[in-house]
C-alpha cells in the first residue's frame, strides 16, 4: 500500500471519533483532527518525567493538540509552535504572553497568533536546545512510522530546527493519536521522515523500543523555489546557510 492508501483507510475509522474543524470539516488532507478522548492523552504527558523536566517544548498547531498547549502554558512551559503551514513562520508562547483565564484561547491557531511572539530561526537557536517535540499523525504504527497529512510540513520543521542545532536523534519526538490510526503493520519510510519514540492514545502508551531514527537538517534538493517564497523560516534558513542572498 501507498503512504496515501494507508492514510484513506485510516481517515475512513477516524471519521467516527474525530472532531470536525470549523474550516475543513472532516477533510483530513487539510487538517489533523482533535479527537476523543485527547484530554487522555495530555493527562498521560503529565505523568511522565520527561514532561515534568522540560523546559522547552516544540508542538505543532493539529488540532489533537490544542488541550496539551493549553495545559503547557497553564503549567508555566515555553513552547514554540509552527503557524498553520509555516506561512507565517513560528509563535513562542509561555505564562508571561498570556493572560490568565486566557489559555484556552491562547491555544487555538486564532488565540496563538494574538498572544504568541514571532520568532525567528536566529532566535531559536539562541534559546537552547528543544527538550520535547509534540506533533499529531495520520497514521502511525508501534515502531514510530508516522505519516501526517501528506505535505510534509512536521518533517521540513524538523529539519530547521536539526539545521540549527536544537534537536537532534536524542531529541524525544511524541506522538498524539487515536486508537483507530495505530496500525500494526510497516509502514514506507523515507530517509526525510520523521520517526516517533513515543506514541500516546486514550487508552496506551507505546514506546517505539529501539532510539528512533531522525532526518538530520534539510535535503536541499528537494526544496522548490515555491517553498522558499512561501515559508519565511526556510528562507531564512537558506540566507544563513548562504544559499540565497539577504535582501539589502
Amino acid at each position: 500500500m501507498s503512504k496515501e492508501a494507508f492514510r484513506r483507510s485510516v481517515w475512513e475509522k477516524l471519521r467516527e471519533v474525530a472532531k470536525p474543524d470549523s474550516r475543513f470539516h472532516f477533510d483530513f488532507a487539510h487538517f489533523i483532527p482533535d479527537f476523543e478522548g485527547s484530554e487522555l492523552c495530555v493527562q498521560r504527558v503529565r505523568e511522565m518525567e520527561l514532561y515534568r523536566r522540560a523546559r522547552l517544548l516544540f508542538i505543532t498547531p493539529d488540532n489533537c493538540m490544542e488541550k496539551l498547549r493549553e495545559q503547557a502554558i497553564i503549567d508555566g512551559k515555553e513552547f514554540i509552535m509552527p503557524t498553520y503551514g509555516i506561512r507565517r513562520g513560528f509563535l513562542l508562547l509561555n505564562r508571561q504572553l498570556v493572560p490568565p483565564g486566557k489559555e484556552d484561547f491562547a491555544a487555538t491557531l486564532d488565540g496563538a497568533e494574538r498572544f504568541g511572539r514571532r520568532i525567528s530561526l536566529r532566535e531559536i537557536a539562541s534559546m537552547g536546545r528543544i527538550d520535547l517535540v509534540f506533533t499529531g499523525v495520520s497514521v502511525v504504527n508501534r515502531a514510530g512510522v508516522r505519516f501526517g497529512k501528506g505535505e510534509g510540513f512536521f518533517d521540513l520543521e524538523w529539519g530547521m530546527l536539526s539545521e540549527i542545532g536544537v534537536v537532534d536523534e536524542s531529541t524525544p519526538v511524541i506522538v498524539f493519536a487515536h486508537d483507530v490510526q495505530v496500525v500494526d503493520v510497516e509502514l514506507p519510510a523515507e530517509p526525510h521522515d520523521t520517526v516517533a519514540d513515543i506514541v500516546i492514545t486514550p487508552t496506551r502508551v507505546i514506546l517505539a523500543g529501539a532510539p528512533a531514527r531522525k532526518p538530520r537538517g534539510i535535503n536541499w534538493a528537494l526544496v522548490r523555489e515555491e517553498m522558499l517564497e512561501h515559508i519565511p523560516p526556510l528562507r531564512e534558513l537558506a540566507e544563513m546557510r548562504g544559499l540565497l542572498k539577504r535582501p539589502h
